[in-house]
């Protein structure tokens, strides 16, 4: 609190009431209410103790009577009462001082409570209302009139008023101070409610106008919302084969494989070992052979708690399963004929299928992940015993840690400091551990961030990137605050009200070094509180200038902050107080059909797309809006990714008196087709699980089409199988194995098709594009080594990979 007061950055904008600067809520009232409650806290415990003091000779005098021997040997007694009555009036006296630096803490108190109105909830929106400023406010000041009244009394009273006999007179502070009280305690709870109910109910929206005003104003500065451009998308519905050939960007990018059930899938067929897990897919885009697409990824960790029990020794569990090994990458928009992800990077060790450029674009040089979301205990490496590497064939290879990362256990004094750190004494008696070896821990990004700086809020999925052969973890982390004047709040318990995405976070995941990077260029306007902590930490934040270029192409627009900005949207769009009061426009995020058919709110989606206007498709975040209580789309907003235009949001408003429709009608449309109907009923009696993707709202020119992915799972499998797409340009509905097919059932033949056999959208890998035989052995060779895996263990795996082993050695043969 005291660095962020003394190195505060002003925010360039005042509060409409009492004309301060944004900072000074942000940074110096948190201080001087600190100061108030520090000073507060000694001057009662003082007060206590003085009691106390004084209570103990009291009660020493009164017990103990002294008997004092005159010179001739007379003895005289002493007059207790007048004794106690001396003590009385100094301990009183000693208080009534103490008394008037509580008082006078108490005005302080009340002046600074004075600035509580800016946060009030009291009225229609956050912040200072009509009652707030015209009633509240000034019984504030009242308060702190009285209590500097009383303050000023209390020394009167020591000094003069306490030795006058006048009962009268001496009662005139206790007078006093059951006054202030009544008023403390009554007047600010019941005046304020009735002038409310009186008078601003009544007059709400007259009264409350300007004040609405301030918070629309403010709340959209908060969250970033007040740069939003908008735009108006006449809407047309004329999807035509030529549009849809011009739109080969967006088409050949659209994301059908949906992470959920794809998550399923990556483990079933790439953890290749109990102890592996690939649970933690992440949304990107790569250059692959000259093209700009959208991948899936997801790092294959270590996951220790999967290790069998019988093998989960001290040794095993800190020695030799240190780290995880590669990724797994597919494209979003990709399936093999069995409808699995056509992955560009599979197996152990990475097989590459994307082509020479795109082996090159992905290649993994240090495959070891030490550093991730899984790992959460300390492991030591560089050790006599070798790190497993990854398994091969029925043997496993073995490494030995070549980096910087850990602290390096060369003393003796390091042993002994990290064997009490972790209350493991077998830090120092294993004969394992050399002057060499490093000892490694707060592995998990998350909580290494989080240790490093706990002041920043960090999203919850940091996400792989493949950058110039290594490993990197990019982790967003949000400034935030809870003193924004005039601005809603949000959050979990509903405390914060101001959120900005200024830092972007690099691990390396096989050093573990963790460099921050400020996104904002001119920090000092756009985010001050991270401008503040630059100021306080100064060699700790670099400038976004200075992350390399293989790093800022993956940088994305963060999900959460998408969310929050879209949730407060949906009602600070409107800018007309009128309007906004009346809530006669306001939005909500829709719902669509998910997995066995519950309803559930789209999650915004990233996708690749040429917005309109634009020359080239760019990396978005996008979410689709309707009106309350309504299922009709009206608009959609787009945050964008890439270079210069990262973190502009764009919103395209639909015409009022066009019907456009939204997921949930879509869906409708889905499931009252008697083709589509049919066949999922068909499907579900047959046992097999049907299981439907997110529907995808994808803008198209003037044009709006919708996509919804359905994955089929058997009753006695594991897999989820992408089988069917469904698409719909509004009015007609398919339903086709591949995206290519149901493009073409709804449009027709064009000249220059992106979604046919080969790899375009959705095009299921094969036919003219058969696996190599490099890549039908590697496939031969993965599904024989998980037969080994699953003999005695699971049957049902080992049934199914003996058949599609059958399959490769058959495609093997008519090569």
């Amino acid at each position: 609190v005291l660095l962020k007061y003394l190195n505060q950055t002003p925010f360039g904008l005042q509060d409409p009431v009492f004309l301060k600067d944004v900072s000074f809520y942000v940074f110096s009232l948190p201080f001087f209410l600190a100061i108030k409650n520090f000073l507060i806290f000694c001057v009662v415990a003082t007060t206590v103790l003085v009691v106390i003091d004084y209570m103990q000779s009291f009660i020493v005098s009164f017990f103990k009577q002294p008997q004092v021997l005159a010179p001739g040997g007379t003895e005289y007694e002493i007059n207790v009462g007048g004794v106690l009555s001396n003590l009385k009036e100094k301990s009183l006296a000693h208080i009534a001082v103490l008394g008037s630096l509580f008082f006078s803490l108490l005005a302080v108190g009340h002046y600074l409570r004075g600035f509580s109105i800016m946060y009030s909830e009291a009225g229609i929106v956050v912040g200072a209302g009509y009652t707030d400023v015209m009633v509240y406010l000034p019984i504030i000041k009242i308060l702190m009139v009285l209590a500097a009244a009383i303050s000023v009394l209390c020394l009167i009273w020591a000094f003069a008023i306490s030795r006058k006999k006048n009962l009268r007179e001496r009662n005139i502070m206790r007078n006093a101070i059951i006054l202030y009280l009544l008023i403390a305690l009554i007047v600010p709870a019941v005046v304020p409610a009735m002038v409310q109910a009186f008078k601003v109910s009544p007059n709400e929206m007259n009264l409350e106008k300007p004040y609405i005003e301030n918070n629309i104003r403010f709340t959209k500065v908060a969250y970033g919302l007040s740069d939003v451009e908008e735009k108006d998308f006449d809407v047309g519905m004329n999807l035509t084969p030529e549009l849809i050939a011009n739109s080969s960007e967006t088409i050949d990018n659209v994301r059908i494989l949906d992470w959920r059930p794809l998550t399923q899938t990556y483990r079933q067929t790439q953890e290749m070992r109990l102890y592996y897990d690939l649970s933690g897919i992440d949304i990107d885009r790569y250059e692959i052979n000259g093209k700009y697409t959208e991948v899936m990824i997801a790092p294959r960790e270590i996951a220790q708690a999967r290790i069998t029990e019988n093998a989960k020794t001290w040794i095993n569990l800190h020695l030799v399963y240190t780290h995880g090994f590669g990724a797994v990458m597919s494209p979003v928009n990709q399936v093999t004929k069995e409808g699995m992800p056509n992955y560009l990077i599979k197996d152990i060790p990475p097989v590459y299928t994307g082509g020479a450029e795109g082996e090159e674009n992905l290649r993994i040089d240090v495959p070891q992940v030490y550093y991730g979301e899984q790992d959460d205990d300390f492991v030591i490496v560089n050790t006599e015993t070798a790190e497993f590497d990854y398994p091969k064939g029925d043997t496993n290879e073995y490494i030995h840690y070549d980096g910087r990362g850990g602290v390096r256990m060369d003393t003796f004094a390091k042993k002994l400091a990290m064997a009490v750190r972790f209350s493991d004494i077998k830090i120092l008696l294993s004969s394992d551990i050399t002057q060499e070896s490093r000892i490694m821990f707060t592995r998990n990004v998350l909580e290494r961030v989080r240790t490093i700086t706990p002041f920043l809020l960090l999203d919850r999925d940091p996400y792989l990137v493949i950058s110039e052969g290594r490993l990197f973890w990019i982790q967003d982390a949000y400034t935030i605050s809870d003193r924004f004047p005039y601005s809603e709040k949000i959050g979990m318990t509903g405390s914060l009200n101001y959120l900005r995405n200024s830092v972007k976070i690099v691990v390396d995941a096989y050093n573990g070094d963790v460099k921050y990077y400020i996104v904002d260029t001119d920090a000092a306007a756009t985010d001050p509180i991270i401008a503040t902590y630059a100021k306080i930490f100064p060699d700790h934040f670099k400038s976004y200038h200075q992350m390399p270029d293989s790093l800022k192409k993956h940088v994305r627009y963060p999900e959460y902050l998408f969310s929050v900005q879209s949730a407060i949207y949906t009602t600070y769009h409107m800018t007309d107080a009128t309007v906004f009061y009346n809530k006669e426009d306001a939005w909500q995020i829709p719902n669509e059909v998910y997995g066995t058919g519950q309803q559930i709110q789209v999650e915004p989606y990233y996708i690749i797309i040429k917005l309109p206007g634009e020359e080239r498709e760019e990396f978005v975040m996008m979410s689709s809006f309707t009106p309350i209580k309504k299922d009709n789309m009206v608009a959609w907003l787009a945050a964008r990714s890439d270079g210069d235009n990262y973190g502009k949001l764009l919103l395209y408003k639909f015409p009022k008196e066009k019907l456009v429709y939204g997921p949930l009608q879509i869906e409708a449309k889905f499931d009252q087709d008697s083709e589509i109907s049919q066949q999922l009923t068909l499907w579900s009696q047959q046992g097999s699980s049907v299981t439907r993707g997110n529907l995808l709202v994808i803008p198209l020119a003037d044009s709006i089409l919708y996509i919804e992915p359905l994955y089929i799972r058997a009753e006695a499998g594991q897999l989820p199988e992408l089988k069917r797409v469904l698409v719909s340009d509004g009015e007609r509905v398919v339903m086709e194995e591949t995206l290519g097919d149901a493009l073409l059932a709804l449009f027709g033949e064009v000249d220059s098709s992106p979604y046919g056999a080969g790899p375009g959208a959705g095009a299921r890998a094969g036919a003219d594009g058969e696996k190599s035989t490099d890549e039908l052995i590697a496939d031969a060779q993965w599904h024989y080594d998980a037969i080994l895996d699953s003999m005695g263990k699971n049957w049902t795996a080992f049934g199914e990979n003996f058949e599609e082993l059958g399959r490769v050695l058959e495609e093997l043969g008519r090569e």
